[in-house]
C-alpha cells in the first residue's frame, strides 16, 4: 500500500519547485525516492496489466509515446513518464503528478522510456512484464565505454522481463538477445523489408553500407515502404499502408517496433485494424522531429545524439528552402565525447550551408563542417543569442535546428517566450 505521507510531501516538493521556476520533472522523484524508497514499486503494482519498458540507444521518447497512444487506442488506461525524463527519479516524479492522495493511480498499464543504465537497476527491484529493446548505437561513450557494454545493459533488462519481449531483428546485438530469454516469455520482432536494409544501417555498417544484411528472423511487423508522409507495414502477410503525422524516418522504423511491441503485449486481442488507424494520428515527441510555428513560419527541430542519429536527420529531411542551425552541447546529458561528430557525413548541406552554429561545441562542429566543405555563416556559441539571430535573419524561410538534448531544452525555453510550445513537463 502506497503510503498517504510520501504523496502528500512529494506533491508538495513538486509543487514548490514548479513555483520557483523548475520543471518539477527530477527534484520530487529524487525526494519522494529517498524518503520513501519503495514508492515505485508499490505503486506500479497496483497496475492489472503491470509495466512496459522501453530502451535502447535512439527512438526511446517517440516510440514510448507511439506504444502509449496504440494501448490507449485498444481501449486501455496508461501512465507513462511524459516529461522525458528516462532515470527512475523522473518516473517517481510522473507518478507524484498522477496519483491521488489516497494512492490512487488511475491506469491499467504503465509505458516506461528509461536509460540503458538506470534501466538495469530499475528492472532489479521492478520486473517489467514486457520489454522492447530497440537497438545498440555509439552513445555517451564516456558513460558506457564500447557498444558492447551497452548491449550487456539491454541483456540483463530482457533476463527480468517477465510476460513479452519485442527485439529489432536488424541489430545483431538485440537479436542475439533472445538466445538468452526462456521460451515462457513471448518473443516477437520487428524488422525491416530487404530494399530498406541501407538506410538504417547498424553501428557495425554505419560506413560500410554493402555488409548490411537482415537476420532473416520471422518478424511480427515489417516497414515494407516509405515516401515522405506515408508508409505500408506488414502484418500477418497482410500489408497496411496509412498516412502519417511522424517525420523521419527513424520515427517511421520506430513506428513498427511500436506496433510490434503493442501486438505482443495484447496477443489475439489486439485489434491491428485500430492500431493502423491510430498510428496515423500520431504526432513526433517533443524534439524528434516537432514542429513549431515561430512568427507564422515552421521551426523544426531534430535531436541528434550519435552518428547513426545524425545520420538518419540529414537523410530524412531536405534542406532546400530551409534555413538551417546545428546546436551542439556537450553536457553530461548529451555526453562529453563529440568525437561522434566526425562520423557524420554532412555534405548534403553542402549546397545550402548553415546559417548558424551554436553550443558549448560550435567551433568543434562549423571545424566539422569546414572538412565537409559545407559553408557556415554565423557562429554564436550562446544560444539564446544564436537563436534570436537565426529567427531575425530568416524571418520569411522555414527553419530547421539540429541539436544535442541539452540544447534541444535550452532552445526550447528560449521559442516559448517567442511562442508558446506544449510543455514537456508533467
Amino acid at each position: 500500500m502506497v503510503r498517504p505521507f510520501s504523496i502528500i510531501l512529494g506533491k508538495t516538493v513538486r509543487h514548490i519547485a514548479r513555483l520557483r521556476g523548475g520543471s518539477g520533472s527530477a527534484l520530487p522523484g529524487l525526494f519522494v525516492e529517498r524518503i520513501d524508497p519503495r514508492f515505485t514499486k508499490r505503486t506500479l503494482d497496483t497496475l492489472p496489466h503491470g509495466v512496459v519498458l522501453v530502451s535502447g540507444t535512439n527512438g526511446k521518447t517517440t516510440t514510448t509515446k507511439m506504444i502509449v497512444e496504440l494501448l490507449e487506442g485498444q481501449g486501455l488506461r496508461v501512465f507513462t513518464n511524459r516529461t522525458g525524463s528516462n532515470f527512475s527519479r523522473g518516473v517517481a516524479a510522473a507518478l507524484l503528478s498522477e496519483i491521488s492522495l489516497s494512492g490512487k493511480l488511475a491506469a491499467d498499464i504503465a509505458v516506461l522510456e528509461l536509460d540503458e543504465a538506470h534501466a538495469v537497476h530499475f528492472v532489479r527491484a521492478i520486473a517489467p512484464r514486457h520489454t522492447l529493446l530497440l537497438n545498440v548505437m555509439r552513445d555517451q561513450l564516456d558513460r558506457f565505454g564500447e557498444i558492447d557494454t551497452t548491449a550487456k545493459l539491454l541483456t540483463t533488462i530482457a533476463e527480468h522481463t517477465t510476460h513479452s519481449l519485442t527485439l529489432n531483428r536488424e541489430d545483431p546485438r538485440i537479436a542475439a538477445i533472445a538466445d538468452l530469454i526462456p521460451d515462457t516469455v513471448s518473443l516477437r520482432y520487428f524488422g525491416l523489408a530487404p530494399q530498406l536494409l541501407g538506410q538504417f544501417p547498424s553501428d557495425d555498417n554505419l560506413h560500410d553500407q554493402s555488409s548490411v544484411k537482415s537476420t532473416q528472423l520471422p518478424a511480427d511487423v515489417i516497414l515494407e515502404s516509405f515516401r515522405e508522409t506515408t508508409a505500408s507495414f506488414v502484418i500477418d502477410e497482410t500489408a497496411y499502408p496509412t498516412s502519417l503525422k511522424l517525420s523521419g524516418i527513424y520515427n517511421i522504423f520506430n513506428a513498427a517496433a511500436a506496433l510490434a511491441t503493442v501486438r505482443n503485449i495484447l496477443g489475439n486481442k489486439a485489434d491491428t485494424s485500430k492500431l493502423i488507424e491510430t498510428l496515423s494520428t500520431i504526432t513526433p515527441a517533443f524534439g524528434r522531429g516537432e514542429i513549431i510555428e515561430v512568427n507564422g513560419q515552421p521551426l523544426e527541430l531534430v535531436l541528434v545524439k550519435n552518428p547513426s542519429g545524425f545520420r538518419l536527420g540529414l537523410s530524412s529531411f531536405s534542406p532546400a528552402g530551409y534555413a538551417t542551425m546545428i546546436a551542439i552541447n556537450d553536457n553530461y546529458a548529451d555526453g562529453r565525447d563529440m568525437s561522434w561528430l566526425w562520423d557524420v557525413s554532412f555534405e548534403s548541406l553542402r549546397q545550402d550551408g548553415v546559417e548558424m552554429v551554436s553550443g558549448i561545441r560550435a567551433y568543434d562542429m562549423a571545424l566539422r563542417l569546414d572538412y565537409d566543405n559545407v559553408p557556415v555563416r554565423t557562429i554564436i556559441p550562446d544560444l539564446k543569442q544564436s537563436l534570436k539571430d537565426f529567427i531575425t535573419a530568416h524571418p520569411d524561410q522555414p527553419k530547421r535546428i539540429f541539436c544535442t538534448y541539452t540544447a534541444m531544452l535550452a532552445l526550447r525555453r528560449e521559442i516559448n517566450l517567442v511562442t508558446p510550445v506544449k510543455a514537456i513537463d508533467s
